[in-house]
Parts: structure tokens; sequence; C-alpha cells
């Protein structure tokens, strides 16, 4: 009995023992078969160190590949406090290259950590200096690649581009908007030591960066550079408080350009104010429009039938009585009887006030927040302003005759233009836009193509063509004549409007403005001008800015490759004007014809003969009175 209890004890011991051997290997396989891979990387991460390498940021480039923003190389220090001998030594060294406190140097060489990054006195060094630091040789102490934002044309386009902080983060403007694709994914390169940090003779891995994504713009940098000069000369020449100008395709929405002053350079962000740095003027600030939101007015007008162009008359004498108040047109005594046409060309306020009152306050409104007033346009970039409107419901008919010419709202200059590109090109509202693709790094792929997006449509093609041809006509025979261009078919508006200080208008002070764009029968760009505060000129946008705009938009004629037309509406010009004339077709004329065709220019004959075979400049377009012809007779 007592021999079976023993014998029974000891085969469940074994059979326990047995269980626990098969759970242990069991373990083993399950440790070495299913987690080794695991427990592999686990234990490597013990004893490996890692020397970062930063990656490129992703570039950012114009429509033709231009490059805007790039990348160069530096080197920063890091350091491994267990491998250094002498910490003093080694800070008082670092300290007197780097000009830094010995006893912050100190305190990065002496931390417990595994590996220090010496910010910010060690980041991306000069050559020199990171020659000085290698030349130490010290154990512990490296040099490591880091990448720093460049942007080549330093100011152009700065408050676009915006600029990155030392980290490579996007800090404002495109650099911040897409910074989660510009951001590339850093590399290193890893190293082994024993527990006391000591380096082993172990081969290093390298893992190599990936850089961000290229932007592609819908930025043309040679129509941006003309814009970059033009406000550098207004600037100087009117001592102006602030400039904007924006150029865009009104087909689509791109913005072909941008800028404003004052401006800053972003691989030197630190030296300039955060107000001039954060504030991108052509979409941030708002301010009255002026006489360029009389377009709005007319082409809601137009629209809904409540004027007719050409037949329908309005009496300007120079003020009109709305309620108990009296508005004022700009001409003292008044435009007299005129055409709504004329009243567009002359920017008579008083029939602009007709206008609206005809229109009434809903409807104008309406109009107004169709046009994408009152909010933001939706552009690709942080800190877009929405502006200010009257609420429709607290109007009464003198907010509504103010309104109509563009008085007692606010509005940004993104607005303006986008609103005006719906009115001129068909009556499509389009969301602006700066990235057009993006694309892969290395090979240049399109990654992702940007379309243009279409909102809505305003207006019918129909006002939309009225709506030209009476810009055109501003520019023809209007306020707008100082941004003719001869044998260019060239539409816009100019706008006067005074600046509020303290709540109260300034009685010197005036932003002048001019919206302009061409080919007037086939809008391809549109570009928007103001100028703030102009000195020592009369304040008006047609004396100020129409004529930087059409500097600009003669710009664009050979940068876009826009075509002369051969019939353009003809200039009215004065006697202060340089007058330009309609060059006769004397193609195959006898020479005696020819010259009496030609009567008043100058003539230059190549080859011999007595008929005309070829004239340059071409016939029918307009040259200066006076200018020099070419023959080729025969």
């Amino acid at each position: 009995m007592f021999y079976n209890e023993i014998h029974t004890r000891i085969r469940y011991i074994f059979l326990v023992i047995i269980i626990c051997l098969l759970i242990t290997i069991g373990r083993v396989f399950y440790i070495q078969v299913f987690q080794y891979q695991k427990l592999s990387t686990l234990a490597q991460s013990l004893w490996s160190r890692e020397l970062p390498i930063s990656a490129d940021r992703g570039e950012i480039v114009d429509r033709k590949g231009k490059i805007l923003a790039t990348n160069i190389t530096t080197t920063s220090l890091v350091v491994i406090p267990s491998q250094i001998k002498n910490p003093e030594r080694v800070a008082s060294d670092l300290a007197t290259i780097l000009k830094s406190d010995y006893s912050d140097m100190l305190a990065h060489i002496t931390k417990k950590t595994s590996i220090e990054r010496v910010h910010p006195e060690g980041r991306q060094l000069d050559y020199a200096t990171a020659e000085k630091i290698a030349s130490l040789n010290y154990d512990g102490v490296y040099l490591v690649k880091e990448s720093k934002r460049y942007y080549p044309y330093d100011t152009v386009l700065a408050h676009v581009l915006g600029y990155v902080g030392i980290d490579n983060q996007g800090l404002s403007g495109l650099e911040l908007y897409y910074d989660k694709y510009l951001t590339g994914e850093n590399g290193s390169i890893k190293y082994f030591s024993d527990g006391k940090g000591h380096r082993l003779q172990l081969s290093e891995i390298y893992e190599a960066p990936t850089s961000g994504i290229t932007l592609q713009l819908t930025i043309d940098l040679d129509l941006q550079l003309a814009i970059e000069n033009e406000l550098d000369k207004a600037m100087a020449k009117y001592n102006a408080d602030g400039a904007i100008a924006l150029a865009m395709n009104p087909q689509t929405g791109e913005v072909l350009a941008m800028s404003s002053r004052p401006n800053f350079n972003p691989n030197e962000y630190q030296k300039a104010s955060v107000e001039v740095i954060n504030r991108n003027l052509p979409i941030w600030m708002t301010f009255e429009p002026g006489s360029t939101f009389k377009i709005i007015s007319l082409t809601s007008a137009i629209e809904e039938k409540a004027i007719n162009l050409f037949e329908d008359t309005f009496t300007d004498t120079g003020a009109i009585k709305v309620d108990d108040a009296t508005l004022h047109c700009w001409k003292h005594g008044g435009h007299g009887t005129q055409t709504y046409l004329n009243v567009v060309e002359n920017s008579c306020n008083t029939g602009f006030v007709s206008i609206g009152l005809k229109l009434g306050t809903e409807t104008l409104m309406k109009y107004i927040h169709e046009f994408g007033f009152g909010q933001k346009t939706g552009i690709d970039l942080n800190g877009e302003g929405t502006g200010i409107l009257f609420k429709t419901q607290n109007m009464g008919p003198v907010e509504t005759a103010t309104t109509a010419f563009g008085q007692g709202i606010s509005v940004t200059p993104i607005q303006q233009i986008r609103a005006v590109s719906a009115a001129i090109n068909g009556g499509n509202l389009y969301t602006p836009y700066l990235v057009g693709a993006f694309r892969e790094s290395e090979t240049g792929t399109v990654i992702k193509q940007v379309t243009p997006r279409l909102e809505k449509q305003v207006i019918s093609s129909d006002t939309s063509k009225l709506v030209r041809f009476a810009l055109e006509s501003v520019v023809a025979n209007g306020t707008g004549k100082n941004a003719y261009i001869e044998n260019y078919r060239i539409g816009g508006k100019t706008g006067t409007a005074q600046t509020v200080e303290n709540g109260v208008y300034s009685a010197s002070k005036y932003i002048l403005s001019f919206v302009g764009f061409m080919p007037a029968n086939n809008p391809q760009i549109i570009v928007y001008v103001a100028i703030q505060n102009a000195k020592g000129v009369v304040q008006y946008g047609g004396t100020v800015s129409a004529p930087i705009a059409k500097n600009i938009l003669t710009s664009a004629i050979n940068i876009l490759d826009i075509k002369p037309s051969l019939d353009v509406m003809p200039r009215v010009y004065t006697w202060l004007d340089t007058k330009y004339v309609k060059l006769p077709n004397v193609l195959n004329q006898d020479l005696k014809t020819a010259q009496k065709s030609l009567k008043g220019f100058k003539i230059e004959y190549n080859g011999q003969g007595n008929k005309v075979v070829y004239q340059m400049p071409q016939a029918d377009t307009y040259v200066k009175e006076g200018s020099t012809v070419v023959l080729m007779l025969n």
C-alpha cells in the first residue's frame, strides 16, 4: 500500500516535470521562431546608436521649372557624452570656436543622454567653422549633414513662399501650408556601442534620407520679376506706404504673380518684423475698393437688365440726393447727360448710385455675395482675410448707394481680382490657387496634377461680353487711358479710395488702384495694382496705378506670347498724348501712290523698282505719328 502511494507520487511528479519541460521547449521555440525579429530589434536598440541625417525639403519651382526654393548642405554638431574623455577641454575648445558660453557647452557635453545635438549654436555651421571642429579630432564629437533652406531670388515672392525655421519646419506661406508634403523623412548612420557607450568596431548601417515632394507653382517667374521691379520703382517714385500687385489667369484661377511692399528676405527672416513677415497683403489686407468695385455693380445691372449701356441715359449734376445724404461725383459740376457706357468710362459716382438704386439692396447684395465677397476665396495660403460687408437687413438707400460705387465696404485684393475675373471670363467663378502640380523629388514625375476648381457660374456669357466691351472702352476712351497699349486690346477700371484712420476718412491719404486685363476679347491675364498713400502726385488710380499695370501687361505680352490684334478699339487722344495712328496698307501699290498714302511718315527703301512687295511695320497696326516705315521694292 505504502509502496503504491510512493510510486503514484513519483509518476505525478514526473508528469509535472515533463509538462514543464514541454512548456519550456514550446516557449523557447515560440521565442526563437516567432519573436526572434522583435527581440533582436529590441536587443540591438540597447547597443545601437544613431547619428541623424536630415532630409532635404521638397523644392519649390515655378510653372516652367525654375527653382524658387531649394536646399543647401550644411553641417551640425552632435556629441556623445559617454565617449568624451576630457569634457572640460572639449567644452572649452568648442565654445571658443562657436563663440558661445563655456558653461552652456559643458552642459551639452555632460548631459545624461546617448546623443546630444548642440542647439542652437552648433546648427547649420559654415564650412570654416566645421573644419575647425573636425581638426580637433575628439572622440564623441561628430559633424553630421544638415539641410538648410535657400531662396535663390532673396525677396522675390517672399510672402507667397514663406520661410522655414532652423529645424526645417514651415512657418509661413506655402512652406507652412504644404509643410507635410515638403517635409522629407530623415535618415541616419547607425553604429554600435557597449553598455557604457563606448563605440564597438562593428560595421555602420547607413539609412538614406528621403527628400520631400517638389511643388510646381502656377507662378511665372519672369512675370513675377516684372511685377517686383514695378513695385520697387513705384515705392521709390511715390514714397508710398505700401504697394500690392497680383496677376492671374482669369480663365482658370491660376495665380501668375503676387507681391507686396513692405517686403522681406526669407533667407534672413530674423531681420524683419513680425508684422511684415506675417502679412501677405494681397490676401490679408482689407480696404475700401473704390471705383474698381463698380465693375461688380455694372455686371449685376447688365445681368438683371436694369440698364441698357447704349440707350439709357443719366444726367450727372455733380451730386445726388439719397434720403438725407448728398453724394458727390469726383468731377465738380458733374458730367452732364450721358449714356451708361459713358457713366462707366467716366467712372461717374452719381451714375453708379443710380445703378445701385435701380438694382435695389437685396439684388445688389445677392450678386456681391455670389461674386465671393465677404468670404475667403480658398486660395492655398494661410492668413486670408474675409473683408467687411453691410448686413443686408441693416442697409438703407444710402448704404446701397455707397456700396454701388465701392465705399463703406472692405474687400481683399484676391477677392477683387477673382470677382472681376468672373465678370470678364464668361461668368465663371474660380478658386484661385498657387500649386499646379506635386512632383517626385528625384525623377520629377507628376504625382498629382491640380486642375482648376470652378465654383459656379455667376452671370451669363452675354453679360460678360458686354462687361468686357465696357471696360475696354474705359481704357480707350475713359479714365483708364494710361493703361492703353497700341495694337493690343486692353480692358480695365481705375479706383481711388480714401483710407480710414481712427474711424474717419483721411483727407490726404488714398489707395490708388487699377484692375486691367488682356486681350479684352479673350482675357489671358488680369492684373490688379494698388498703391497706398502715394506722395507728390495727383491722387487718382488712373494717374498712378494704371501706368504700372500697363508696364506689367507690356511685359506679359512677350512672357505669355500674346499676339497683337488688328481690331483694337482706337484711343481718344489729348494734345498732351503721344499719338498713334493706323498704318495704311501699301502692298502692291506703285511707289508714287505708296508715298502719298504714307504722307507724314519717314520712309526707308530696300531694293529697286516701282512696286511695293513688303512693308514693315505691317499694315493696320498702330504706330507713332511720323515714325519710320520700311518698304521693300521689286
